[in-house]
């Protein structure tokens, strides 16, 4: 169970995380999660050129030491960088300090305030140990999910999630992981080509 669009009341309700940008320049500010990944990830890159759009990659710091060619691609291509943890730690799960450190560990790699819990799952005592490590932090969360790692969704209605959903500001999540390929390899183009041609540009947070 989870929500493609995210309701006011949980935004008010974690008024410390970041699920929209600002709006009023017809911007959709697309992002990235898990990557980065032999073939998906120079996918994505090849799409997003096409269409000289810029997104945030929240990356996992143990794909970062397996793919450095690749990180090095999408920080060349212009797009902004996020930490993902090293090992895509769920915060409801994991203890406080372990999850402080698999961060610090990931943030030795991508050097960036940006931050994206994965699964959204994160606990207050987490959100203020971050904080005081990193006091610039930005933890982004999101405004429209995809669910292209969904393996019950189609892909269309994947693409309809976001077509019906995002808007000037939004913050939409994609995967770029194998499991969620087949779904976003679809969705992504025709997402691109629908805002583009409705007038919005797409730019990095």
């Amino acid at each position: 169970m989870y929500l493609v669009k995210t309701p006011w009341w949980l935004k008010k309700l974690y008024p410390q995380l970041i699920w929209n940008a600002e709006p009023g320049n017809r911007s959709i500010f697309l992002t990235f999660d898990d990557g980065p990944i032999p073939i998906v990830t120079p996918f994505v890159l090849n799409i997003l050129k096409k269409y000289d759009a810029r997104a945030t990659f929240f990356c996992i710091g143990d794909n970062v030491h397996k793919h450095p060619d690749i990180f090095e691609e999408v920080k060349q291509a212009g797009h902004t960088i996020g930490n993902h943890t090293y090992n895509h730690l769920r915060g409801w799960d994991t203890d406080d300090q372990v999850y402080l450190q698999n961060y610090l560990k990931a943030n030795e790699l991508l050097k960036t305030p940006l931050f994206r819990p994965p699964y959204g799952r994160i606990k207050r005592s987490q959100i203020k140990l971050l904080q005081q490590a990193r006091p610039d932090i930005q933890i982004i969360m999101w405004d429209v999910l995809s669910g292209d790692f969904d393996m019950s969704l189609k892909r269309e209605e994947a693409l309809k999630n976001v077509t019906q959903n995002a808007g000037d500001g939004s913050i939409v999540l994609f995967h770029d992981s194998i499991k969620a390929f087949h779904k976003m390899e679809y969705a992504l183009p025709l997402v691109l080509e629908h805002f583009t041609r409705l007038g919005f540009t797409f730019k990095a947070l």
